[in-house]
């Protein structure tokens, strides 16, 4: 297999469950269509995206919650940094969580979304967008059971009401001004379960090979790029590898334009303990709750 395997979820799950597994224990991704996401609601979300990284940068940073480690509302351009980078990422994002009722044992580690009283439509958009992803991610978690011969719904409970956060991303064009060396996003992995990118259609997304080679990630328009995470990666021993992945500068006209993508990063519940699984082979590493090990990532590229 020389590159990164695309599926139908549309398929019964064990037909795909093999090849997905091969294609994320290979390169750490998998090209994802037919995955149920309506594309009218894909569509509006993008229009409202790119409405609000329109918005004047004092009505966008009016948003910007000062001590929230950007997991809710907006972070302006230049602030993430990658781990062991030495310069900010060329990007600006925005926010949005899990909504809790008041009283859950969850509610203290995730804060209350807040929304853009510009943008209407905006709480309702995403907020149905934000179920999609989860219905998703719930079929490819339960594809990647079935390849590790665990019950189906093995992580249905270990994923509910987790800290999972969608990010709408819009990267501008490139600045004169950009340090040297920036891009628009550093060398990183994850550090969530599974990640469920929209978006990624233009070209920038690479994957860092077992050969040490830069490969482009470059699924269709309208198709998820879905790549593990941190926490899997612990969980299954590096079986399923969270692969080192960058977006790269573009050259010529695409220079000059902004590029938009939306990332849906599903995260196990707070209080799940990262257990390595008998079933893979390997040594694992000592266990430690997604809550703990989620602070500890967040610490190392400055957004706690």
């Amino acid at each position: 297999m020389n590159c990164v395997t695309t599926v139908s979820l549309a398929r019964p799950l064990e037909d795909i469950a093999e090849d997905l597994g091969k294609s994320f224990s290979e390169f750490g991704f998998a090209i994802v269509c037919d995955h149920g996401i309506p594309q009218d609601l894909i569509d509006r979300a993008e229009e409202l995206a790119k409405a609000f990284f329109a918005l004047p940068e004092e009505t966008k940073k009016s948003y910007h919650i000062p001590g929230g480690g950007g997991a809710r509302g907006y972070t302006p351009f230049g602030t993430e940094i990658a781990k062991d980078a030495e310069v900010h990422d060329l990007k600006e994002f925005w926010h949005i969580g899990r909504s809790l009722p008041e009283g859950h044992p969850y509610a203290d580690l995730m804060a209350p979304n807040i929304w853009p009283a510009e943008l209407p439509q905006f709480r309702e958009t995403f907020t149905t967008l934000f179920s999609e992803f989860e219905k998703a991610g719930d079929r490819i978690l339960r594809a990647i059971a079935i390849d590790l011969g665990l019950a189906p719904d093995y992580f249905v409970d270990t994923v509910k009401d987790g800290n999972s956060v969608m990010r709408l991303l819009h990267y501008p064009p490139l600045p004169e001004s950009a340090p040297e060396g920036a891009i628009r996003a550093a060398a990183h992995g994850d550090i969530n379960t599974i990640t469920l990118l929209l978006g990624a259609e233009e070209a920038g997304l690479e994957l860092l090979n077992k050969q040490g080679e830069w490969v482009p990630v470059s699924p269709p328009k309208g198709a998820l790029a879905v790549n593990i995470g941190d926490m899997l990666h612990r969980l299954t021993k590096g079986h399923l590898r969270s692969t080192t992945h960058r977006v790269v500068n573009p050259s010529g006209e695409a220079a000059k334009r902004s590029r938009y993508s939306m990332p849906y990063f599903l995260h196990f519940r707070p209080d799940f303990l990262i257990d390595p699984l008998d079933s893979c082979p390997g040594t694992g590493e000592e266990p430690i709750t997604a809550h703990e090990f989620l602070l500890q990532r967040l610490r190392e590229i400055g957004l706690a």
